[in-house]
């Protein structure tokens, strides 16, 4: 698991190779990831939008923003906790995910909450021993 706090937003984040929906022969590495947000201020908050940046084993660049995340822009209350799992398909067995939810508070303030960086390891990974 992995975990950053920001403002009293804690964000957790579970990966996991799917390998049926993987095809390996065709450079195709399916991932999914459950993330599960706690608000552990004091006040409401409302995921507003997502910027993920996509680091395939390549060291290529791939970012996605969007309004909410699987089509839903939860309110939280202090102590209150929202989680989804989504998934993202690879060309390499091997990649990392980072990113940020954009939160807005009741009296219209923003602020950007972490989503710790987190890594899609694949058992088609060829490991290197130096």
């Amino acid at each position: 698991m992995y975990k950053a706090e920001t403002r009293g937003i804690t964000v957790t984040v579970e990966p996991r190779f799917v390998e049926e929906e993987s095809s390996p022969g065709e450079s195709r590495y399916f991932f999914a990831y459950t993330v599960e947000i706690v608000n552990n201020g004091s006040e409401q908050v409302q995921l507003r939008s997502r910027h993920w940046r996509i680091i395939d084993g390549r060291g290529a660049c791939q970012e996605v923003r969007g309004a909410g995340v699987v089509g839903k822009q939860p309110v939280l209350e202090p102590g209150e906790s929202f989680s989804y799992t989504s998934g993202c398909p690879l060309t390499t067995p091997d990649g990392l995910m980072a990113g940020s939810y954009t939160m807005s508070t009741v009296g219209g303030e923003s602020f950007e909450a972490e989503i710790p960086a987190f890594s899609l390891d694949s058992p088609h990974m060829r490991r290197v021993v130096h």
